[in-house]
């Protein structure tokens, strides 16, 4: 019976249920103090120690719920024990209430530097204020300023090890010039947030892509740093096709974006266009326009509301005429960006104090040449002294300058040897420099003289007009003609607007002839 009785218990013994044992014990009301044999300690400890208690005690049905209401009272206070056990954590609010004294440290340790901290909650920072302390030395490192740093206090949210240094070394790589770093950020200071691979690369190869230079791409990345913030796919590609559009030379783009990257940033619709609209009701021709951005696209910059239409209104009230508006700005266009008002009444004024230029004559003048706005008042004076001494009245003076404003300008040693050419050689009388004083602006060795010589040589008598306002070849075919037509004799040097709508040498081929040439290919 005894071998039965162990045979029976011993494999089930810790599968049973509450339920079962009710169902099998109540019949043992004697005590039961047979032990288990040895053969079940082999076995798991915590199995042994088990079967070894309920071996040694008596049980009844009452006792066996007694004995499992023990046991589920034990494993209910289990967690309390695990609380204050080596491996315990701190809850969340202690967790919490720790990020918040930390970040209070970190704000009071800003506010004594100088630093004001309001914008930035809910940016992630430092835990430590060391390491706070080790951004911001970090940062006066680069040069910038604590007032630099106030303009943008999100840059102390960047980790100097996970984004400042990998965004600096790239751009050395690329040839970024380490003395510029410092206005490279005070310009644009989010540049220390971007991830090198996902948005600073796509930039530079897009730049790459548009014929600038590499060499050229640290330039204009100095110049315009911004242009690293640009989504490729918005203003950048559609400002580049709308100048093309307009007559832009595609070749041309390169260096065009090279002198001027701030186009990559302008909006189409809002700058450019309007732009080019207003320059086209001037009387500029649209290919015209286009070819003026291409030498000067910095005129591009200038504001159109409160300094182009400004200055177009300036100019007429100072006496340019509407109809010459195309040709000024075509001739001079830097001068729709100047402060233009205040230096046309200081030239004005000079000029009716020292020759006693009109105000519709002054007109006439910065029709002829516009740049007269720019020149110093010293160099125009000493231009004025010498024509004095060439024996020239002041009203013979005015007409000169007025015919021919250039001489203000002009070289002063090379004019002093033309006219002791004049003088000598020509044996010309001082009216015919008042007709004509243009004659300064030509060349002494490769105009004036060989000309001289040719018709002296055929005993010709004519104007210094007839003799220098033609083209080398013009000037040929007049030494072929039996008599001097008088129609060609005073016709003045005017500015060509056709000079900038003709094509270059490098568009007598279309874009057609191009992709015929890939598809031989």
């Amino acid at each position: 019976m005894k071998v039965l009785c162990h045979t029976g218990i011993r494999r089930p013994c810790l599968m049973l249920s509450h339920t079962e044992l009710s169902a099998c014990v109540p019949q043992l009301n004697t005590p039961w103090t047979t032990r288990i044999p040895y053969f079940c300690e082999k076995r798991n400890d915590s199995i042994t120690r088990i079967q070894y208690s309920i071996a040694e005690r008596t049980y009844s049905s009452n006792a066996v719920d007694s004995s499992l209401s023990k046991l589920g009272a034990t494993q209910s206070v289990r967690p309390e024990r695990r609380s204050s056990s080596l491996y315990s954590r701190p809850s969340l609010l202690d967790m919490k209430n720790e990020r918040i004294a930390n970040r209070a440290k970190v704000y009071e340790f800003l506010r004594s530097i100088g630093v004001i901290p309001d914008e930035l909650d809910g940016l992630e920072l430092p835990v430590t204020v060391e390491v706070m302390r080790e951004r911001v030395d970090f940062l006066h490192k680069l040069g910038l300023t604590l007032t630099d740093i106030n303009n943008y206090p999100l840059v102390l949210g960047c980790s100097v090890k996970k984004n400042m240094i990998p965004v600096l070394d790239y751009l050395g790589k690329l040839g970024v010039r380490k003395a510029t770093f410092t206005d490279f950020l005070q310009r644009y200071p989010q540049v220390l947030h971007s991830s090198v691979v996902v948005d600073l690369e796509p930039v530079v190869k897009y730049l790459q892509g548009m014929d600038i230079k590499p060499n050229d791409v640290p330039r204009v990345l100095e110049r315009y740093p911004e242009v690293l913030g640009f989504k490729l796919e918005g203003t950048m590609s559609t400002s580049v096709a709308y100048l093309v559009g307009i007559g832009v030379t595609r070749r041309e783009i390169g260096g065009v974006l090279t002198r001027f990257p701030e186009i990559l940033g302008m909006r189409v619709g809002r700058v450019i266009k309007p732009f080019v609209e207003f320059l086209e009701s001037l009387g500029i021709p649209r290919l015209a326009v286009a070819r003026l951005i291409e030498e000067r696209p910095y005129i591009l910059g200038f504001g159109l509301e409160d300094r182009v239409k400004p200055n177009v209104e300036a100019l007429l009230e100072f006496g340019a005429r509407k109809e010459s508006l195309a040709s000024v700005v075509a001739q001079y266009p830097e001068i729709i960006g100047l402060e233009l008002k205040d230096k046309l009444l200081a030239q004005q004024k000079l000029l009716q104090t020292t020759i006693d230029v009109n105000p519709e004559d002054f007109g006439r003048l910065v029709e002829k040449m516009p740049q007269i706005v720019s020149l110093s008042h010293s160099p125009s004076l000493k231009h004025i002294d010498f024509l004095k001494g060439c024996g020239f009245s002041l009203q013979q003076l005015k007409k000169m300058v007025v015919a021919c404003p250039q001489l203000l300008a002009l070289n002063l040693d090379i004019m002093k040897h033309s006219f002791d050419y004049f003088q000598t050689e020509m044996s010309g009388d001082l009216t015919d420099l008042v007709s004509f004083p243009a004659f300064f602006t030509y060349g002494l060795e490769s105009t004036i003289k060989p000309r001289h010589r040719i018709v002296a040589k055929k005993g010709l008598e004519c104007s210094l007009g007839w003799l220098l306002n033609c083209s080398d070849e013009k000037f040929r075919q007049r030494m072929t003609y039996d008599s001097i037509d008088i129609e060609e004799m005073e016709v003045e040097p005017y500015f060509d607007m056709n000079t900038l709508t003709k094509p270059r040498g490098n568009e007598l081929y279309s874009e057609d002839d191009e992709d015929s040439d890939e598809d031989c290919v």
